[in-house]
């Protein structure tokens, strides 16, 4: 089973693809402008949580599990690895006991206990000469990139577990299976050893990181230079205590003047480490011991060791001046089947594309021609041809290509300056033309190169901009007339911050402002018009009233007349 240990969190990723440029195994799928941990690629080498500066990155912590433990009264015992001795700040190591003790834990004992019996496992090894080489299997992500990668290099990989497996299940065997162990360490990989690894299953129960013992210290109030001074619970490991250490694990193997029979190498850090298995690959080494760690430095300051700053020459240095350099003394018996463990052909199977498929992919992204092909390494991929594999297998997007995206915005961008009809300036602080469109170049009458040579002031009234300036306030839809040109232009001065400069647009506005001023005459015209027609219908209505006055006055005059006739006429 692949478990998911590590991720990215969503909306904390911002295109920089520093995660996909440091992952040798390109176990990183972008998706949505998101990164993604491709958990069937990934060897749990923990690099990319290291170097993301977003902070982005997220692990399946165990911290609930483990306190649920010690809720629950179940005894709990610690496997703590021995690059504790180079990484936790103490006055002394026993100190880091009693702390774990007043956690909750009902015993400590080192790691390195589990160390010696691999040790002795690896001399078997040695000693068989059955081996053409043999490389050690105490890192988790080394099998992982072996299994995965470079699945012709698995039967030289040791078949015996790690010190933490060893370990766990000898802790069983002497407390009995009803005991949970925690391991406790630097390292993220043996998360998905200890859970997701059905060949090692039951050993451990849940993993602490010395970054998560950091915070849970701190939570509790527990500083570790005031805690006593108190003993392991197991015997005294002696050169054991030396694996998280370059060649530490080799030192533990010849401590007892082992044959020489293997040539006895280390290699540490990934790249070196592939390095060495391309070599076997090749057959190019012979009768090699190889002690092989992912993590530059050994164990000794592995990706969640709690300390970043915290030189891995310094806890080097801290780890040998705290271990005896001796073979470890007489260990409880355990035996090869109880410390076995069977390594096999994991590797992936990605689909390929035809190369008719990778030519349209980078014809997508601008790249016609074998020119084209600038190999940059911005988008985390090695080659353009490497990316445009990446595209066709869903784990990279076209929008990764940054120098296209470069050139599409700045061809996108040039379009829209070309083609507007406003004029447009970018004016430093000391008033020098900085760029300027093709419109402003027209009305400028000369061309860009000699227009940024120039100051703007030469050309026009730069009174508004040169106020924008000194201010460092935008100056917004103001109408102007620019002098010695029959133009009205709407005038915008945005201030620039971080140039100290301004972007100045000028919208030509002549057309609209006459058709504006024709508007208005026509109204104030038809004003007067009404004025005049008001007025003569005022002179109407006045001579009318006139005449209806008089010819009234003459119709009542003789129609009083004819009535009084009439009614004379009927006296008589």
């Amino acid at each position: 089973m692949v478990m998911r240990v590590i991720d990215f969190k969503d909306a904390k990723c911002r295109h920089c693809y520093k995660c996909v440029r440091h992952c040798m195994v390109k176990a990183i799928s972008i998706q949505n402008e998101q990164a993604h941990i491709l958990k069937n690629h990934c060897i749990n080498c923990g690099r990319c949580l290291e170097i993301c500066p977003q902070n982005a990155k997220k692990f399946a912590s165990d911290m609930d599990r483990v306190r649920g433990y010690l809720r629950q009264g179940y005894k709990t015992i610690i496997s703590i690895a021995p690059s504790y001795l180079g990484v936790l700040e103490f006055d002394y190591p026993g100190q880091v006991v009693d702390a774990l003790h007043r956690l909750g834990f009902a015993e400590v004992r080192e790691t390195a206990e589990g160390a010696a019996m691999v040790t002795g496992e690896y001399k078997k090894i040695i000693r068989e000469k059955k081996m053409d080489n043999i490389i050690t299997t105490c890192c988790p992500s080394v099998n992982d990139l072996v299994e995965k990668y470079y699945p012709d290099c698995v039967h030289l990989l040791a078949p015996v577990v790690s010190p933490m497996v060893a370990h766990g299940r000898y802790i069983k065997k002497l407390y009995g299976n009803d005991v949970k162990v925690v391991f406790l360490g630097p390292c993220i990989a043996k998360k998905q050893e200890a859970a997701g690894d059905e060949r090692v299953s039951g050993a451990i129960d849940a993993i602490l990181t010395f970054e998560e013992l950091a915070l849970w210290l701190e939570e509790e109030g527990i500083q570790l230079n005031t805690c006593k001074d108190m003993p392991m619970g197991n015997p005294d490991p002696g050169i054991n205590r030396m694996y998280p250490v370059s060649g530490g694990i080799i030192q533990s193997v010849v401590a007892e003047k082992e044959s020489d029979t293997y040539h006895k190498v280390y290699v540490d850090g990934l790249a070196n480490c592939m390095e060495m298995l391309d070599c076997l690959q090749r057959g190019e080494l012979k009768a090699c011991f190889i002690e092989a760690n992912v993590c530059e430095g050994g164990c000794a300051k592995g990706p969640a060791s709690a300390r970043w700053n915290t030189s891995f020459v310094k806890a080097k240095i801290k780890i040998e001046n705290s271990v005896s350099h001796r073979a470890a003394g007489k260990l409880p018996f355990m035996s090869s089947q109880e410390l076995a463990k069977k390594f096999r052909d994991s590797h992936l199977t990605d689909s390929v594309p035809t190369e008719a498929e990778i030519r349209e992919i980078l014809k997508s992204t601008g790249k016609y021609a074998a020119d084209d092909e600038l190999n940059c390494g911005a988008c985390g991929y090695p080659t353009c041809r490497d990316k445009a594999v990446a595209v066709y297998q869903n784990k990279a997007e076209l929008s990764m290509c940054m120098p296209y995206a470069l050139t599409k915005a700045e061809s996108m961008a040039n379009v829209i300056l070309d083609v507007t009809p406003n004029m447009v300036f970018v004016v430093d602080s000391d008033m020098q033309i900085v760029e300027c469109n093709n419109r402003a170049q027209h009305f400028l009458g000369v061309g860009r190169k000699e227009a940024v040579q120039r100051f703007i002031f030469e050309f026009i009234e730069a009174g508004d901009i040169e106020q924008a300036l000194r201010t460092k306030k935008s100056i917004l839809h103001k109408k102007v007339q620019l002098k010695n040109e029959n133009m009205i232009v709407e005038e915008n001065i945005v201030y620039i911050e971080n140039l100290d400069s301004v972007l100045v647009t000028f919208q030509d506005v002549t057309e609209e402002e006459r058709m504006k001023e024709q508007r208005y005459e026509k109204k104030v015209e038809m004003v007067e018009m009404a004025q005049k027609v008001i007025e003569k219908q005022m002179l109407a209505a006045q001579e009318i009233a006139g005449l209806l006055g008089e010819t009234t006055a003459e119709t009542k005059v003789t129609l009083t007349k004819l009535s009084d006739s009439i009614l004379k006429q009927g006296e008589e």
